[in-house]
């Protein structure tokens, strides 16, 4: 039976994948590890939790001994709007937090899983159905850490033959965890505010076009490629993975389907709008598909359908 460490697992991905791990692993079997963010009750008392800060290579390597883990799901990062804010953090927790894990993994025989996103693209990459394989040139100290860590996890395997693996996420839309400063968290937000208001002001404007998936299909993709045939993965690293592509408009005509008195407006936050006009409309996954069988469950509708029904029954 596996062994694992969910680092960031107080935060948006880590908080929901860490229980689907327990659930299939077993709970005694995966440790969460959090730092600054206080856990939920359901984390704490579901499974073993430990203070593991990434940039602190000691704390860290005491966790993966004490716990004798194989794998560790390395989801501790400073996302991209909260980057651009404080970009000196950003290069500290992405990379050089990345950096102690691959050497801690080294040292003890781990997998590693570490999520790439659609910001490890640029303004010179190809908008639409952009290739697996393709210029990289982002704008953005997220980006930049983002590209940074797919070449070292790709080093790590070449050099060290370190087990690493990963995806290239879009937006991740939830219903448990609330967003953590990403440019896309307007696409979680709209649910909340079309439940209690009936209405939403939008940061990002009419037209922007951006790759988005629903967190049931981001933890399934994060579990099938750990679980992948390793003989198969040619890249290995940052596969594109997506499942559906909108903008606000289309959005919130979704959620008009089920709320029809809901509008729709904006205002415009200049230096999101610019980090995400940086970035695919949606990606070619079919990388993704042929070396380790990734699919999706949801699109659009199925998405709003089920982000309602969950958020009402939430916020009664």
């Amino acid at each position: 039976m596996k062994k694992i460490l969910v680092t960031g697992s107080v935060g948006q991905i880590g908080s929901e994948l860490t229980m689907l791990l327990r659930e299939l692993y077993g709970n005694d079997n995966v440790v969460a590890g959090g730092n600054r963010t206080k856990p939920s009750r359901k984390l704490l008392e579901s499974g073993p939790f430990e203070i593991v800060d990434c940039t602190n290579v000691k704390q860290l390597a005491k966790t993966v001994k004490k716990y004798n883990i194989d794998t560790i799901y390395h989801l501790a990062a400073i996302l991209s709007a909260v980057a651009e804010a404080k970009p000196n953090l950003a290069w500290n927790v992405n990379i050089n937090g990345l950096y102690n894990v691959l050497e801690v993994a080294r040292e003890n025989n781990c997998a590693v899983f570490t999520p790439s996103s659609i910001g490890a693209f640029g303004h010179s990459t190809p908008v639409n159905n952009t290739p697996q394989d393709t210029i990289q040139r982002p704008n953005t100290m997220y980006g930049v850490t983002k590209v940074a860590g797919e070449l070292l996890c790709d080093y790590y395997f070449k050099r060290f033959n370190v087990d690493t693996r990963g995806v290239r996420y879009p937006g991740i839309i939830s219903n448990e965890t609330l967003p953590g400063g990403g440019t896309t968290d307007y696409a979680v937000d709209i649910y909340y505010e079309a439940i209690k208001k009936k209405q939403y002001t939008s940061f990002l404007k009419a037209g922007t076009f951006l790759d988005m998936m629903y967190m049931p299909d981001a933890l399934k993709a994060a579990v099938d490629i750990m679980e992948a045939d390793p003989a198969k993965l040619i890249h290995r690293n940052a596969f594109n993975i997506s499942t559906m592509s909108f903008d606000p408009e289309m959005l919130g005509a979704s959620i008009r389907k089920h709320i029809p008195e809901f509008k729709l407006d904006y205002e415009v936050d200049e230096m999101r709008q610019a980090i995400a006009d940086s970035w695919p409309n949606n990606m070619d996954d079919s990388a993704a598909k042929g070396e380790w069988g990734w699919n999706y469950d949801y699109n659009l509708a199925k998405m709003t359908e089920d982000m309602l029904n969950v958020l009402c029954k939430k916020l009664k």
